[in-house]
């Protein structure tokens, strides 16, 4: 695909633009490009298809249009520069495409257990429980644990197969460890051991151990303890050969926020002018169909809980909150945590429920974003009384401003549960960026057209 989308277009361009050596630059672009991003190791085992993300490709066309540009000065060619650039402009989104039709193929594939790597997990039992469900639990991912081998001979709540185990002392002979973890490796095929440290399993131990195990070649893998740390966060240093994990703070402050303030804001004063038409016909749709106005006004707790007024098109009736205690007190609400949520909820009206299919209840939010109160992408912004009943990790969710749209919006909204819905804001706030904002924008819109939880 990358060949061909970088060839292709260029063969046409070029030749319905008239120019010389047409096909041979074609050619030239359709070798290139290929080229450029294998070098960056986007066909590697590792990087292929583990990512939907498009930021690495327009990163490596540019690249591709640096190279190009000094193989034009190289061969004296006269192409035309313009006309050159509008065959080329095919290749990234081509691309594009392919890669993420290549990440949904994987994960697919993972689903059913295929293009997996089968772990051995090492471990005290508890750790061990803790990595097998926490690896369970999902499924996008490359690691499928088919076996444990336990320190100690405390029982496992996992269910992972266990064949072997390892004595809770170290053994006077380090050789005895490796022993036991390559039997329970060739038992259950494994490619990949899986060490989750505790007390018992001292770094000493886990060195005679690794020399054994990679002597044998098997690859060892070990698990800092963290959790939802993106790649990029991370840092390895050695000093005294001291192996450390530097983890780089979440971004708060500094150009990238200014840049995501900017954006947000240009964003909102853009939709505003170019939707006021949409307004207009929602606002007249909602005010002919149901008494009450057409705006609906709420105090929403922000960024570091700083309360603010949310707008919203009215999708219920004019004294739905009046009814909501008597919702609550009936035990109507579906919803696990401090949200309410009903799925067939009595309050809302026909063409309020249209809306919220289409998400267009959302759009006068904008004016929050215009005002700095909310940002385009973020977590939802909860309800004052929802907030008094936040423990400190819930209180996390609000160090960065509420957003429109987020994760919780493109992974299914209502209908995630609240550990679900709290995991996800937590991992945004944690590992936020420009290009992350930007996938989830590009997310939303299917989300909408698929309309999963909205209600």
């Amino acid at each position: 695909m990358d060949a061909l989308g970088a060839g292709v277009p260029a063969a046409v361009t070029l030749q319905a633009g008239g120019q010389p050596h047409a096909l041979l630059a074609a050619l030239a672009a359709a070798l290139a490009w290929p080229a450029v991003r294998a070098v960056r190791g986007r066909y590697a085992a590792g990087a292929l298809g583990e990512s939907r993300g498009s930021l690495q490709v327009l990163g490596d066309w540019l690249v591709l249009l640096g190279v190009l540009a000094v193989l034009r000065t190289a061969f004296g060619e006269v192409t035309e520069p313009s006309v050159a650039l509008a065959g080329l402009v095919w290749a990234p989104l081509l691309t594009a495409v392919c890669r993420k039709a290549t990440y949904y193929h994987l994960i697919s594939a993972r689903r059913e257990a295929h293009a997996v790597r089968r772990v051995l997990v090492i471990g005290e039992p508890g750790a061990a429980d803790h990595v097998v469900g926490h690896l369970a639990a999902r499924t996008e991912h490359a690691y499928v644990v088919v076996g444990v081998v336990p320190v100690g001979s405390a029982k496992l709540e996992c269910g992972a197969p266990v064949t072997e185990r390892l004595g809770v002392l170290e053994p006077a002979a380090p050789q005895d460890d490796a022993t036991a973890v390559l039997r329970a490796a060739r038992e259950h095929s494994a490619d990949l051991v899986l060490v989750a440290p505790g007390p018992r399993l001292s770094a000493e131990r886990l060195r005679h151990l690794s020399w054994s195990l990679h002597d044998a070649g098997l690859p060892v893998a070990l698990l800092p303890g963290l959790v939802d740390v993106q790649v990029r966060r991370i840092g390895l240093d050695a000093p005294a050969g001291l192996l450390v994990l530097h983890i780089a703070p979440p971004v708060r402050h500094g150009v990238q926020m200014g840049v995501k303030s900017a954006l947000d804001r240009t964003g909102a004063a853009l939709g505003l002018l170019l939707l006021a038409p949409v307004f207009c016909v929602v606002a007249l749709a909602i005010r002919l169909t149901s008494p009450g106005p057409a705006f609906h006004r709420q105090v929403r707790c922000g960024q570091h809980r700083s309360p603010f007024t949310m707008w919203k098109f009215r999708t219920m009736v004019a004294d739905a909150e009046s009814r909501k205690a008597e919702l609550e007190h009936a035990g109507a609400n579906e919803h696990d945590g401090l949200m309410f949520k009903m799925r067939r909820d009595p309050r809302v009206t026909a063409v309020g429920r249209l809306l919220r299919r289409c998400s267009l209840d959302e759009l006068p939010q904008l004016l929050n974003v215009l005002r700095g109160e909310m940002s385009l992408v973020g977590p939802r912004p909860p309800l004052p009384e929802e907030v008094e009943h936040y423990d400190e990790v819930a209180l996390r969710r609000l160090a960065v401003k509420p957003g429109i749209t987020g994760l919780w919006q493109v992974s299914g909204r209502s209908d995630l549960s609240w550990d679900e819905t709290l995991a996800l804001d937590l991992r945004y706030v944690d590992n936020w960026s420009l290009a992350g904002d930007l996938e989830v924008m590009t997310r939303t819109v299917r989300a909408v057209v698929d309309g999963r939880g909205a209600y």
